[in-house]
């Protein structure tokens, strides 16, 4: 009778151990942190987001911020191209076309801020634009172009920012 009990004994030992290694796994399996991304720092005369100008690689951002909402890979049939879209933070970093758009509800920090500024107060910070138009205005920058888009009170609505010249610049409708 001993060893019977013996026997059970063990078997209840053996049972346990697994149910408790099994509950083990399924928890740490649980602890995953969430990306965190630094907070965005556009300088608009630097043309850089963090540091980081618009002709970089897809790969090169995801690293950088590796919180994005959602990517457009290479070669996908995406309308823009491949890019990397941060909707949460209203900024978007279109890849295949070298430009990066900032949205009116932006959330980081720009080193002038543009977002609602009057479209006759920009002169002193950027010169006057390139071409102009009824709705935007594209500045010629030391790295490339810089496009706002206004309001119908005439006030900065969305920031594009490139390396490519305003003859080479190919922005998404």
């Amino acid at each position: 009778m001993n060893s019977a009990i013996l026997v059970l004994f063990q078997r209840k030992r053996i049972l346990l151990l697994a149910l408790s290694m099994g509950c083990l796994s399924v928890s740490m399996g649980q602890l995953v942190a969430k990306a965190k991304c630094p907070d965005f720092y556009v300088d608009i005369l630097d043309g850089t987001v963090n540091g980081m100008k618009p002709n970089r690689t897809l790969n090169e951002i995801k690293t950088l911020f590796p919180c994005s909402t959602s990517i457009e890979e290479e070669g996908s049939t995406a309308k823009c191209g491949s890019g990397i879209f941060f909707k949460n933070k209203d900024i978007y970093f279109y890849t295949k076309r070298n430009y990066i758009e900032i949205g009116p509800k932006f959330q980081g920090k720009i080193s002038i801020p543009l977002l609602g500024a009057k479209r006759g107060s920009l002169f002193k910070s950027l010169g006057n634009p390139k071409i102009k138009d009824d709705q935007w205005d594209a500045f010629e920058m030391q790295y490339g172009t810089l496009v706002l888009h206004y309001d119908a009170t005439g006030k900065v609505k969305l920031i594009q920012f490139s390396t490519l010249s305003t003859d080479e610049l190919s922005l998404c409708e």
